[in-house]
């Protein structure tokens, strides 16, 4: 059986290394973007250009999308010169946004009308994930679609669970992001407290790294955040996004979040800094703020 043809739209920080990965193991790639030097880029490595979510649908058995936020993918997905107006009997969409799981579900039953068949498939690992083609998976949908797809979920990363039914992999992500979110804070916390007490932090993150405390946060980003660098691999604003979704799914649900809330409005404080396009392991200048430390958003 021949590969399937790929369409990939949101060719953003994650995007378009995932794209790359596809197109560097051999699919046929039609990308579109917003922007044009990311389209650019790929079409160098032989992908083909598409000049709207409509076309890339007309010219693609699988159509994966990796976009900001929940109205970015309606509007892509369902809007004018969207998805929907190019999809196909038998294609297969893929959203490996962050957005809310009843977007992901909505979106799912509109397109299933043009039989279309969906998953909702958002990744954690960040940046570096993306680059390394290490990003964990997590799925939403039938298990018969789920394994059509896998090939490509096992390009673009290391591990893709099927979480359950659609809208279940936008619901393990908010759990991830709960984790992430926390973690950020607790190391902020950790780093600045042994620097104001005299420590050198890159100290701290050594030895952190090597016990019970060693996590994620501290592997990738804890040398960059004693250093100051904030270069984004997952800005502020869209962890922010992200909790903001995750609120509204306690809510829904009713579940207390007592930690994640706390977390939650030091978010919040560094929006209103100004500071939403830092990765947001830049949470820390704003715990630095607190501790009257400056802080480093350089």
């Amino acid at each position: 059986m021949s590969q399937p043809k790929v369409g990939f739209i949101g060719l953003g920080i994650m995007g378009k290394p995932m794209a790359g990965h596809l197109r560097n193991a051999g699919y046929e790639l039609i990308v579109h973007n917003r922007s044009r030097d990311a389209v650019d880029e790929l079409v160098g490595k032989g992908a083909t250009p598409a000049c709207s979510g409509k076309t890339v649908a007309e010219q693609s058995d699988i159509v994966i999308t990796m976009l900001p936020d929940s109205p970015d993918v309606e509007s892509v997905a369902l809007g004018t010169g969207g998805i929907v107006e190019g999809a196909h009997e038998g294609m297969i969409f893929v959203d490996m946004s962050t957005i809310a799981p009843s977007t992901a579900a909505h979106v799912g039953e509109v397109l299933a009308k043009k039989g279309v068949k969906s998953l909702d498939a958002p990744v954690s690992g960040g940046d570096i994930g993306a680059q390394n083609a290490t990003l964990s998976i997590m799925v939403g949908g039938d298990e018969d679609t789920f394994n059509t797809v896998k090939p490509l979920f096992d390009v673009m990363g290391q591990s893709a669970v099927l979480c359950g039914s659609l809208g279940a992999g936008q619901t393990v992500k908010a759990c991830n992001q709960i984790l992430v979110a926390v973690t950020i804070a607790g190391v902020s916390e950790a780093l600045t407290m042994g620097a104001k007490a005299g420590v050198d932090p890159i100290k701290i993150v050594q030895v952190l790294s090597g016990g019970l405390a060693r996590c994620g946060v501290l592997e990738n980003r804890g040398e960059r955040m004693v250093n100051g660098d904030f270069d984004p691999g997952f800005r502020i604003r869209l962890h922010y996004k992200d909790l903001n979704i995750i609120q509204k799914t306690s809510n829904d649900f009713g579940v207390p979040l007592p930690v994640t809330s706390e977390v939650f409005e030091l978010f919040k404080t560094a929006i209103v800094k100004g500071r939403g396009e830092l990765d947001h392991s830049g949470l820390l200048t704003v715990v630095e703020d607190m501790a009257d430390i400056q802080a480093r958003t350089g």
